[in-house]
């Protein structure tokens, strides 16, 4: 596979799902002790893919979880963070400038932080009360986070499914290898037949949103310099469907959760209009080991897994490296 260190991908995966103690121990702590606001804090990145478990809380429980903008946390405050607050960050480089200054502002109102990195001397994990270390360059954060709520929706008698997931989650390395193979041809034809295209109109729903702005953003806009529209597919009717015109460049990311039928629907319209569509969906994959009952909360993962391929062919076929940047922790801002 294009671009693929597997030894990497399963230690550094294998690594994230190895802190299922620490985080069980963390969460049943917290519980015991008792705490009323939950705030999933990021940035870019980070912050979209807090999204499905603000999603997945507010599907399943009554606790206050929220997902934030590091830097919006700073400027906007929040009149629920204090000492009954939780605030949870994550950082691949633990060294995100708008999540560090918000780790300060949160200990400054009295909430209790976390991080979840994989480089123990960074500030994103020297700051916080507890850390919790994978290996370095661990992407995505997916594994930590939903064992993270699964704990803790499970202790607070909302889901009754968590043991029988996290069992699970322990084969998800080899699992998403798999997943990777599968995909490679799909990401090296999709790159091919795109490469000339420079605007992209993405679409998503459910627990998949976050996965949509991150790929939107983070990738195609950061990483290969594209011009793309993203829109939630609940909201797709409600103005950018305009947009499509019929040589359109579609990407459609489609889950398993109960919003599917959201994205069905403007599949069906995009499909009407535009001659280039594109449907990445996560039931295409077997994930041999995971009961049907979870494939829905893995979507996020699956689709990383999927889309880290496309983003590796279309280097390739761009000849624009993902870690080129013209700005980003390049200039001042």
């Amino acid at each position: 596979m294009l671009g693929f260190n597997e030894p990497e991908f399963l230690a550094q995966t294998a690594s994230a799902v190895a802190l299922r103690p620490q985080i069980e121990e963390l969460v049943d702590r917290l519980v015991d002790e008792g705490f009323d606001t939950l705030l999933l804090v990021g940035a870019g990145g980070t912050y979209a893919q807090m999204w499905p478990y603000e999603h997945l809380a507010r599907r399943t429980s009554t606790l206050d979880v929220r997902a934030v903008i590091a830097a919006e946390l700073i400027a906007s405050g929040d009149a629920r963070l204090g000492e009954r607050t939780v605030a949870l960050f994550t950082s691949v480089s633990g060294t995100t400038d708008d999540s560090v200054r918000a780790i300060e502002y949160c200990k400054s109102k009295g909430a209790y932080t976390i991080s979840f990195t994989g480089h123990p001397d960074s500030p994103v994990a020297t700051k916080v009360d507890t850390a919790l270390i994978s290996q370095p360059k661990t992407w995505p954060f997916d594994f930590q986070l939903l064992l993270f709520m699964g704990r803790l929706l499970e202790r607070r008698g909302e889901f009754d499914g968590y043991a029988k997931l996290a069992g699970e989650l322990a084969g998800i390395p080899e699992i998403l290898v798999e997943v990777a193979r599968q995909a490679e041809p799909v990401a090296a034809a999709f790159a091919d037949a795109h490469k000339g295209s420079d605007y992209y109109f993405l679409i998503g729903g459910g627990n998949l949103w976050g996965f949509t702005y991150l790929y939107s953003m983070c990738i195609l806009e950061e990483m290969q310099w594209l011009r793309t529209t993203r829109v939630h597919s609940a909201e797709f009717f409600h103005g950018s469907l305009e947009l499509l015109e019929e040589n359109t460049s579609v990407i459609i990311f489609q889950g398993e959760d109960e919003t599917r039928a959201l994205t069905d629907r403007a599949e069906s319209f995009a499909k009407r209009v535009s001659k280039d569509v594109t449907v990445f969906d996560t039931r295409d994959y077997p994930l041999t080991g995971i009961s049907p009952e979870f494939r829905g909360l893995l979507a996020p993962l699956v689709l990383d897994t999927v889309m880290s391929r496309v983003s590796k062919h279309l280097e390739r076929v761009r000849d624009h490296s993902l870690d080129l940047r013209r700005y980003y922790r390049v200039m001042d801002y």
